[in-house]
């Protein structure tokens, strides 16, 4: 059984950030998204995978490498444009060849992983099984409409007037049959192949499709709440670990990761926390639910419910929570007056100060 990881698409939902950068990679507790992914994989017992890459594939190539830190055996698969998941099949058929696969879309996230999902198609007689949640939006996903006893009955991608509250969770098993079904489905009005209509050629031509509804934790991490929510879940399962200097004038509660070489001096750290390598905490209040990546510098800073990519400083900014701050970004107090906000943002922010 091979696996075919969606690391491709343009992220809209997390500019800025990713105009520079891969949403798959954004980090949560410190680690890639991607990475629970392809850890996930192997833990299903995979070993091929594909990954689907577009303009962020140098970056994505970077950090995934040839797959062997994972255990893995990458192969990697480039998209022109974002035309579709049904058309990450269609471009990967060559790759995929005749074997039954996982689609794993790299930006999801489940807490569980996907061994006993992957061991239950393994063992059944089924074509493609989908899995589904209950969500509160369901308008953002691709949404499924089952029958009274469980049947298969419709399914949208992003339907404007859902007929249901199940999303589809970006993890698919599929058997070789897919194959025929996205050669044969024609693009939406959005100008994808959908991989709804993919699932739904399947059912309407008597091929066998399973729905499975999961019933632990799952999270799209397409927008800034759902990215600071897989932060929170997952920061509450590390041990406290300091293997970096904390000097005696410091208070650390609850669990805390403190990486080598970074420096916590006359602050408060409030876990659960994790500190990169090589970051420096000075004269500050870290409260709980935080990830702050390697080589960052906060002085004189309160911060919590938030996380902070690498090499980038915060300094004599109280009150900061629940943010998303990228990489190499300065945040500083402004000098000149204590009712002005002196702001330089990119395209597509969001931005909440205090009037």
């Amino acid at each position: 059984m091979k696996a075919l990881v969606l690391a491709g698409g343009k992220g809209t939902r997390l500019r800025p950030l990713t105009h520079t950068s891969a949403k798959q990679l954004v980090p949560i507790a410190n680690k890639p998204i991607l990475y629970y992914g392809l850890e996930a994989i192997r833990d299903a017992g995979i070993r091929s995978v594909g990954i689907i890459v577009g303009d962020t594939a140098r970056e994505v190539r970077e950090a995934v490498g040839d797959g062997s830190r994972f255990g893995l055996e990458v192969t990697y698969i480039p998209q022109e444009e974002p035309l579709g998941l049904a058309h990450c099949v269609l471009i990967a058929r060559e790759f995929l060849g005749d074997e039954p696969f996982v689609m794993y879309l790299g930006d999801n996230f489940l807490v569980d992983g996907i061994a006993d999902l992957v061991d239950a198609f393994r063992g059944a007689d089924h074509d493609a099984q989908i899995l589904l949640t209950k969500v509160a939006e369901p308008r953002f996903y691709g949404v499924a409409e089952l029958g009274p006893d469980g049947e298969i009955v419709a399914l949208e991608e992003k339907p404007v007037h859902p007929r249901s509250d199940l999303a589809i969770v970006g993890v698919y098993t599929f058997s070789p049959a897919i194959h025929e079904a996205v050669r044969a489905i024609r693009p939406s009005a959005r100008g994808e192949l959908e991989i709804t209509d993919a699932i739904r050629w399947l059912v309407d031509h008597g091929f066998r499709v399973h729905s499975h509804l999961v019933s632990g934790y799952w999270k799209d991490t397409g927008r800034l709440q759902d990215m600071l929510e897989c932060n929170e879940i997952v920061l509450q399962t590390i041990e406290h670990d300091v293997r970096g200097t904390v000097d005696g004038f410091s208070e650390i509660s609850g669990r805390v990761v403190i990486a080598p070489g970074a420096l916590v001096e006359n602050s408060v750290i409030r876990g659960p926390v994790v500190l990169g390598a090589n970051t420096k905490i000075s004269g500050s209040c870290i409260g709980p639910y935080t990830s702050i990546g390697e080589g960052c510098v906060l002085e004189g800073a309160e911060v919590e419910y938030s996380i902070i990519l690498g090499e980038s400083s915060i300094t004599g900014v109280r009150g900061l929570t629940n943010s998303l701050i990228g990489r190499n970004v300065e945040v500083t107090r402004s000098m000149d007056s204590p009712h002005v906000n002196q702001l330089m943002v990119g395209d597509h922010s969001k931005i909440q100060v205090r009037a």
